[in-house]
């Protein structure tokens, strides 16, 4: 079969042109003709939540979402809310140490120099996360084969790499970086600009090769390649005014602290209206974005208050003052990723085959379920879209299963039948049979 890189060749194309033709499915490639996409995108948020305004009174079809998930409210018949999911994985390392690093891996850290806050010193996760088992799946065949596999991105994440502020695995001992600046981000995606200070459009290489596709495209295809190049101009000028305010992106900060900036909301869409352009593209079908770290000390001035995320976590529950601002916080976070799910579900797939909601499943989680408590029991998990065929509309209390029969059953939505993800011994009884199916 033809590959995108001969098809450039043959038909005297730049190679700029390359990404904007990957799923166009009137050119015939194998990852396009496979039918409708899967897609999954993990988001995490850091500290726990509220689990009173968190969970809904009610389980089963008819239920009110509170006060945290309201800002979902639209997407409430795509929504899985599923409560009863514990990681308690246990091992080495501090609640948060293990909260994020078994999050996506299942399995234990290894013990190692880092120690944390109690428990003892811990190393890396010792397996790989589900993201990682998902693309690797996805990519040993060709007709689901993508571009990047997967994407790892990130919002305020430390450079300085440690068991807190490492979300994604590619295997035991091998911590994935985020990607954290959009600069950065949109080089991997569409190539490296020649200068930071003034921004030479690519789109000024490949106008030639869009008109010479011509007849080659279908009139569905030339639309999608139409919208996919207006949405790279308009990221490039984002980024253009975005550089002409701040030095960097993201500001150099004291090792290990993290702190609030006003530019913060920005980066975050940013990041956001990024991946939704790489999926719309087909650039990945897996993805994490992880906002912070672990113990994430952000101060989210642009909220009305700056006192750091952890420590208003730490607060006990009768401190009504921080329970309302830990309520604020994780009701913006899922403003965030409200705002995401409407990009997808207002982007026809380029197939046909209805939206890039419909075929993608976004994950909201985070290592605790409680940050004051650090307990790894009823972690929030919050599922939106069609793209993995669960049964939507509904609020699940699933008991206290172990999240890893939840990682499985993610992967076997795939058609990735894993018999066991993680540790093993948690992994008796096999999938999340309660998710349904669509």
């Amino acid at each position: 079969m033809q590959t995108r890189r001969d098809f450039v060749r043959q038909a005297g194309l730049s190679t700029a042109v390359t990404p904007f033709l990957w799923n166009l499915p009137s050119l015939g490639f194998a990852a396009n003709a496979a039918g409708p996409k899967q897609r999954l995108v993990v988001f995490f948020t850091p500290n726990g939540t509220v689990p009173k305004a968190f969970w809904p009174e009610s389980t089963g079809d008819d239920f009110t979402l509170p006060p945290i998930l309201e800002p979902l409210a639209a997407f409430q018949d795509r929504m899985l809310v599923v409560r009863g999911v514990n990681n308690d994985i246990g091992g080495e390392g501090d609640g948060h140490q293990r909260g994020i690093g078994c999050l996506l891996t299942g399995d234990e850290l290894f013990a190692g120099d880092l120690l944390g806050g109690g428990g003892t010193a811990a190393g890396w996760s010792r397996g790989i996360s589900i993201d990682q088992e998902i693309a690797n799946f996805l990519q040993a065949d060709a007709a689901t084969r993508t571009r990047f596999g997967s994407l790892v991105l990130g919002v305020l994440v430390p450079e300085k790499a440690n068991t807190w502020t490492r979300l994604s695995y590619a295997g035991p001992n091998k911590p994935l970086t985020p990607i954290d600046d959009p600069y950065r981000l949109f080089d991997k995606l569409y190539g490296a600009r020649e200068g930071r200070q003034k921004l030479a459009s690519i789109l000024d290489r490949v106008h030639a090769d869009f008109a010479a596709l011509g007849t080659k495209l279908s009139a569905e295809d030339r639309r999608t390649l139409d919208e996919h190049a207006e949405f790279v101009r308009g990221m490039e000028r984002s980024l253009d005014v975005q550089q002409s305010e701040v030095d960097h992106v993201v500001p150099e900060l004291e090792q290990g602290v993290r702190e609030s900036f006003a530019n913060t909301p920005k980066l975050f869409r940013m990041q956001n209206d990024l991946l939704a352009g790489a999926l719309a593209a087909d650039f990945a079908r897996v993805a994490t974005v992880q906002f912070s770290n672990s113990v994430g000390n952000v101060k989210m001035q642009w909220l009305g208050f700056g006192d750091s995320h952890h420590t208003l976590s730490h607060k006990p529950d009768r401190d009504d003052d921080a329970q309302k601002k830990l309520i604020t916080i994780n009701r913006y976070f899922a403003e965030e990723i409200a705002r995401f799910v409407d990009r997808l579900a207002s982007t026809p797939e380029p197939s046909g085959d209805g939206t890039l909601l419909d075929n993608t499943t976004v994950l909201w989680t985070n290592e605790l379920g409680k940050g004051n408590t650090h307990t790894h029991k009823d972690v929030p998990f919050v599922l939106v879209g069609g793209g993995l065929g669960f049964k939507t509309g509904r609020s699940l209390d699933l008991g206290g299963v172990p999240h890893n029969r939840l990682l499985m059953s993610l992967a076997h939505a795939f058609g990735h039948r894993v018999e066991t993800f993680g540790k093993a011994s948690f992994c008796k009884g096999g999938t999340v049979g309660e998710l349904g199916a669509a």
